[in-house]
């Protein structure tokens, strides 16, 4: 008589359990509500999505629809609410904030509450600029380029370069001639 192994029938439970209790979220996340919507926030589009300290940041969505309005909320990294208008575009209003000079880097959540009730709702990553230049650390160091050391070391790296292909040439010339 064969016998299963236990451990492979309590995998194969494992597995359909787990793929039951994936399944479940997305049947009632695909149901929508009242509205058509679900409740859900729509996608709120910002540009640029990734930006600095100072930077005046565009955001759009189509969730107010036309003619539609609607109130930004950036105060997550602490620039407050902005107000969103109809643009050109059929059905797209839009807004603007400036990332403070404060803010810190990291991601932050935007989102938008329309007249009509709607919400929409995105990211922005807020990155700080490497520092360049030259740096004073107190500790010696250069405080600006200096040309002479920099043609110093040029010199001394293409004199490197010519004898090391001098020397190689030679060994492979002696090694042909034994």
């Amino acid at each position: 008589m064969r016998r299963t192994p236990v451990p492979l029938l309590t995998g194969t439970a494992l597995a359909v359990v787990a793929l039951g209790a994936l399944a479940a979220p997305l049947a009632y996340a695909s149901d929508d509500g009242p509205d058509g919507h679900g409740g859900r926030p729509e996608a709120l589009e910002i540009f640029p999505s990734s930006a600095d300290p100072g930077t005046t940041v565009t955001v759009n969505t189509l969730a107010c629809g036309s003619r539609g309005h609607g109130v930004g909320d950036a105060s997550s990294l602490g620039a407050g609410d902005f107000p969103l208008d109809p643009s050109t575009h059929k059905e797209v209003v839009v807004g603007q904030f400036t990332v403070p000079h404060h803010a810190r880097a990291g991601t932050y959540g935007i989102s938008v509450a329309c007249d009509n009730g709607r919400t929409a709702r995105g990211d922005l990553t807020v990155k700080h600029r490497s520092p360049s230049g030259h740096v004073q650390t107190g500790v010696g160091g250069s405080v600006g380029p200096d040309t002479a050391q920099v043609t110093a070391g040029a010199a001394v790296l293409a004199a490197a370069a010519v004898g090391g292909t001098w020397l190689l040439r030679r060994r492979a010339s002696g090694a042909q001639g034994d």
